[in-house]
C-alpha cells in the first residue's frame, strides 16, 4: 500500500527532575510526573526523561546543570518548602552561579496571605527565598511561589501545588507539534507478531510503536500503541498493523481515543 510521507516535525522536549529523599524511600508516591508529562504532552512539548534524586545539594546542581543544557524545558518538583531539608531552589542558584535572597514580591504575598505577622515565621519566610534572577511562578493554593530560572521551573511537591503551578505558567510555553497516539489490541502474543511490528517500525520510523503486553478475561492482550505528529502517517500504520494481524489469522480493533 502507498505510504503516506512523513512530514518534518518541530521537537521540543523536556525533562522532569523529582527531588526528595521520601520519593526514593518509597514513603512517598510521586504523582507529578505522570500529571506533567500528560499536560506537557498537550502543548506539544516531549518529555523524554525523568529522573528521581536525593535532597543532595551536589546531585541537585549537577543534574540540573546536565539537563537544562540537554533539554528545551526541566521542570522540577519538591524541596521548596520551610525546612531545613527543603535546600532546592539554594540548589539552583548555585546551578546558575547567582546568589539567593528574599523575593520582595515573595514577601509580600506571603505576608498579604498570613496577614498576622506572628503567622508568617522565619521557616514560612524561607519560601520567600528565590535565585537572583528568577521570575516567579504563581501558586494560588498557598500563595508561597515556585520560580522560573531560564528554561528550569521549580515547583512545589504537593501534587495539589505543583498542578497549580503549571497551571499558571503553561502559557510561558513554546511547544511543538502535539504527540498524537492510535492503539491497536489484539489476541496475539508478542512473540508472533514481534517481526511483523519491528518490520513496520522500519517503515514508519516517525513513528514510535509501542507493545504492552497483558490479559483480558483471563486470555493474551497485547496493546500496540502508535505515538506521532502527523496523524495521517499514524492512520495509515494503524491501518497496515491491523492488515497484518489479521493475514497472521489474528483479532484486531482500534480502540477509541
Amino acid at each position: 500500500m502507498p505510504e503516506v510521507p512523513a512530514a518534518p516535525a518541530k521537537i521540543v522536549t523536556a525533562c522532569i527532575v523529582v527531588i526528595g529523599n521520601e520519593i526514593l524511600s518509597g514513603r512517598t508516591k510521586d504523582a507529578n510526573i505522570s500529571f506533567l508529562a500528560t499536560e506537557l504532552n498537550k502543548l506539544g512539548v516531549r518529555v523524554m526523561e525523568c529522573r528521581v534524586i536525593p535532597d543532595i545539594e551536589a546531585t541537585i546542581v549537577a543534574t540540573v546543570n546536565e539537563v537544562r543544557a540537554k533539554f528545551d524545558y526541566v521542570f522540577t518538583t519538591g524541596g521548596i518548602g520551610p525546612t531545613h531539608d527543603d535546600i532546592t531552589a539554594d540548589s539552583i542558584a548555585k546551578a546558575f552561579g547567582v546568589g539567593i535572597s528574599e523575593h520582595p514580591e515573595a514577601v509580600a504575598r506571603m505576608s498579604r496571605h498570613y496577614g498576622d505577622p506572628a503567622l508568617f515565621t522565619p521557616a514560612r519566610r524561607r519560601m520567600a527565598r528565590i535565585p537572583h534572577g528568577a521570575t516567579l511562578v504563581d501558586n494560588p493554593i498557598s500563595v508561597a511561589p515556585g520560580f522560573q530560572m531560564g528554561n528550569v521551573f521549580t515547583f512545589a511537591g504537593i501534587p495539589t501545588i505543583a498542578q497549580s503551578m503549571f497551571e499558571s505558567m503553561k502559557h510561558r510555553l513554546v511547544g511543538g507539534d502535539p504527540v498524537l497516539s492510535r492503539t491497536v489490541r489484539t489476541n496475539l502474543p508478542e512473540g508472533i507478531i514481534a517481526e511483523a511490528l519491528g518490520a513496520l517500525q522500519k517503515r514508519y520510523d516517525d513513528i514510535d510503536i509501542g507493545s504492552y503486553p497483558g490479559f483480558r478475561a483471563g486470555k493474551v492482550s497485547v496493546s500496540l500503541v502508535l505515538r506521532g505528529t502527523n496523524d495521517a502517517r499514524l492512520a495509515a500504520a494503524a491501518t497496515e498493523l491491523i492488515q497484518t494481524i489479521h493475514q497472521m489469522g489474528g483479532e484486531a480493533e482500534e480502540l477509541v481515543q
